[in-house]
């Protein structure tokens, strides 16, 4: 069995002293590929924001056995203030640089290895345009080199897929599994008619968590777990369509 990276330990959280979630627990270890799904409301990005540290729970708590790991982020595009005035290459720079630390000066090497991202995404015209002129799928690549330039051992993705087109999500899909080789990843979608075909594991939220060890969705499952969602699933996964339950 891999290494464990990071421990939700019967984590009760939420806001002005109300909870969202009660009792959750999720171990991620090395490698996992973990999709975070269930109905708007349910507590799936408070619960991210607990395992980012940017949230503290109510009860409960956020361990790490093998010491503190470095952990990449890639928010909603909605929480992103593109009036920002802030280039391309700020954006990714700002990934190698200490919390609270924006005077720390980056080394040549660093500099490099920011820009050889952003050539692997196919972003390096952009390296000194403001994100203001980005499109919705060329600001995800941007955010999501980010995330990734100092290679962290976990990946925490929330609804990446939002406001893109299908182009980027299908590029994006395809660079997750290669990142996945070398790092953890923690996915939070709506769209569950892909994620079965991406992820290792699946985990619904709905002010509990229920965690399954196989990426195949079944009526029965989603019954079980109360997770009231719609699936629709096309390709490879059988077509299904759930109504609420």
């Amino acid at each position: 069995m891999s290494n464990l990276l990071a421990r939700l330990d019967n984590i009760t959280a939420g806001y002005n002293g109300e909870p969202v979630l009660k009792g959750v627990s999720l171990d991620i270890r090395e490698n996992d590929f973990i999709g975070i799904i269930g109905p708007n409301g349910g507590g799936k990005t408070t619960m991210l924001k607990v395992l980012l540290g940017i949230l503290e729970p109510f009860r409960g708590r956020v361990d790490f056995p093998g010491g503190k790991i470095n952990i990449g982020y890639l928010p909603q595009a909605s929480q992103i203030d593109r009036s920002f005035p802030i280039s391309v290459k700020e954006v990714v720079e700002a990934g190698l640089k200490p919390i609270r630390a924006w005077s720390h000066h980056l080394s040549k090497a660093q500099k490099e290895s920011a820009y050889k991202l952003l050539t692997e995404a196919g972003m390096e015209r952009y390296y000194k345009k403001p994100i203001g002129e980005l499109s919705g799928g060329q600001l995800q690549k941007v955010l999501l080199c980010r995330a990734i330039v100092s290679n962290p051992a976990l990946l925490v993705l929330d609804e990446p897929n939002t406001y893109v087109d299908k182009h980027f999500e299908s590029e994006l899909h395809q660079w997750l599994k290669k990142l996945n080789k070398n790092m953890a990843i923690v996915l939070v979608s709506h769209d569950v008619g892909t994620i079965p075909s991406l992820v290792k594991s699946i985990a619904c939220v709905n002010g509990t968590l229920h965690y399954h060890p196989s990426n195949q969705l079944t009526t029965e499952l989603l019954k079980v777990y109360d997770c009231p969602i719609d699936l629709i699933s096309h390709g490879h996964v059988p077509h299904r369509v759930l109504k609420n339950h």
